[in-house]
This record gives C-alpha cells, sequence and structure tokens, in this order.
C-alpha cells in the first residue's frame, strides 16, 4: 500500500488512459457499424474494429498531438518567460538560472551526470528528447494507419490506396494534424495565463494561493 500511495499520481492517470482508451475503443466501433448500416454493409465485429487503420489512426492522432505538446512546451519553459506565470522561470534572472546549471555533484547524483562528458550532456535534455522521440513514432504510427484507413475507405468505394508516404502529402494527414496542434498550444497558453492570477491549492502547477501576481514559478 505504500508504494500505492507514493504512486497514486500515475496509477490513477493510468487507470483513467485505460478506460479512456477503452470506451474510444467501444464508441469508435459503434460509430464504425452505424455508418456501414447507413451504407447497407454488414457490421464489424469489435475484434476486426481494433484491427483497423480506423481505431489506431484515431489513436496515434491524438497521441502525436500530446507528445508534440509536451516536448516543445518543455523545450520553450527552458528558454523563454512569461511574468507571474507558474509554469515558467523569473524573467531576468539569468544568474540564478547560471547557478542552476552548475549545481554541484552529489554522491547520489544520477550516474549520467557524476559519469560526465557527452552522456551527461544527453541526459542533461533527456526529458524533451525522450517526448521528441514519442512524438516522432507516433507521428509516423499516425501516417501510417492513416494511409491504411484512407486505403480502406478508397477501396470500399472503387478508389485507388495510397502508401504511407503519399499519405503524408495528402491534405487529410495535415488536416487531422493541425486540429490536433492547435487545441494542444490553445491549452498550454491558457494554463501559462491563467496560472498568473488563479490558484489550485496544494498543486504544483499553480502558485501559492497567498502569492502575489507577479511571483513566478510555484
Amino acid at each position: 500500500m505504500n508504494w500505492l500511495k507514493r504512486s497514486s499520481l500515475t496509477v490513477v492517470t493510468l487507470v483513467l488512459f485505460a478506460l479512456s482508451w477503452g470506451g474510444h475503443s467501444v464508441a469508435g466501433w459503434l460509430s464504425e457499424n452505424e455508418e456501414r448500416h447507413e451504407h447497407a454493409q454488414p457490421d464489424e465485429s469489435y475484434l476486426a474494429f481494433l484491427g483497423s487503420g480506423t481505431f489506431w489512426e484515431s489513436t496515434f492522432e491524438n497521441w502525436e498531438s500530446e507528445f508534440f505538446q509536451m516536448s516543445l512546451f518543455i523545450l520553450l519553459a527552458a528558454h523563454l518567460v512569461q511574468k507571474g506565470a507558474a509554469e515558467s522561470r523569473k524573467p531576468g534572472d539569468e544568474q540564478e538560472q547560471e547557478d542552476e546549471r552548475r549545481e554541484k555533484l552529489r554522491p547520489d547524483s544520477p550516474y549520467p551526470v557524476r559519469k560526465g562528458g557527452p552522456v551527461s550532456k544527453v541526459y542533461a535534455h533527456s526529458l524533451s528528447l525522450a517526448f521528441l522521440l514519442l512524438f516522432v513514432v507516433t507521428f509516423g504510427l499516425h501516417a501510417h494507419y492513416g494511409a491504411k484507413a484512407f486505403s480502406e475507405e478508397q477501396l470500399q468505394h472503387g478508389g485507388v490506396p495510397l502508401s504511407t508516404l503519399q499519405y503524408l502529402t495528402a491534405p487529410r494527414f495535415w488536416y487531422e494534424s493541425f486540429q490536433n496542434w492547435q487545441s494542444e498550444f490553445l491549452s498550454v497558453a491558457t494554463l501559462v495565463v491563467l496560472s498568473i492570477c488563479l490558484r489550485e491549492k496544494d498543486s504544483p502547477e499553480s502558485k501559492p494561493v497567498t502569492a502575489p501576481h507577479t511571483q513566478t514559478g510555484s
């Protein structure tokens, strides 16, 4: 139970993810069969839908935008500031930031940091690199399964299927990507701006309730 308490944030968010993904699959399956009824086509089984390009395209389309948002936000927050925002460092406090970069090694510092050299430099940016890698992978999977879903539709209507590379240049692929990206960046901008004046008690994403609006960081 101690482990569960210490990891409750991860456990709860993963459970919510699993429930949402399950709901996504069931709702998508029902929606797909409704569309098939409109075209006088036979129902598709749930397992067949789980293996379809339609389901996986919609999945990776959303994952891609989330990882893109997080990777860019991590990078931008390391270099840009917003006065008074809880998600930003203090504007103009370059000396303090420089001191942070020169933190002294401790016996319990992570091994890559103690090793130094290129390994340490990569580790220093490992968070953004991990999210960028996840974005690249899900971007590619979105393109692959998007091409599969598009080709499935084309074959049903006597059209010509597309390869993954061909689908990458299709307006539909970029329409799907941009409609997700814009909502992600809007949510980040909204969080940054609202965190200047609004509070959430005990949340690390918020400044202390009594902190002035001009104070940056939690």
